[in-house]
């Protein structure tokens, strides 16, 4: 069993800057991927950010440039930091770890990114 708590969410303006915080425990096998997942009311869940074990990165179009992902292998913990945020970044943020030896998905309860125009 795996447990994920994020934290860092918050209200803030557009343009500024928040980092999110993902701390994983329990069964954590060496080889898996962490990421970032968004859902605004009404829409679906959509990957926003995620890294490898062994350093593989890929981001959503709609924030490249903007968002960086990174890990800290030591601390289990996967970090999102977002820069020049825009409304529409708005969201619900799940951290999510994915086992390969496995190849259970495990979720966070959710942060609550709010960004005002």
């Amino acid at each position: 069993q795996v447990q994920l708590v994020e934290s860092g969410g918050g209200l803030v303006q557009a343009g500024t800057s928040l980092r999110l915080s993902c701390l994983a425990s329990g069964s954590i096998f060496s080889g898996n991927a962490m990421a970032w997942y968004r859902q605004a009311p009404g829409k679906q869940r959509d990957l926003v950010a995620l890294i490898t074990s062994d350093g593989y990165i890929n981001y959503a179009d709609s924030v490249k440039g903007r968002f960086t992902i990174s890990r800290d292998n030591a601390k289990n913990t996967v970090y999102l930091q977002m820069n020049s945020l825009k409304p529409e970044d708005t969201a619900v943020y799940y951290c999510n770890i994915r086992i390969w030896a496995t190849l259970r998905d495990y979720w966070g309860q959710g942060t609550q990114v709010t960004v005002s125009s």
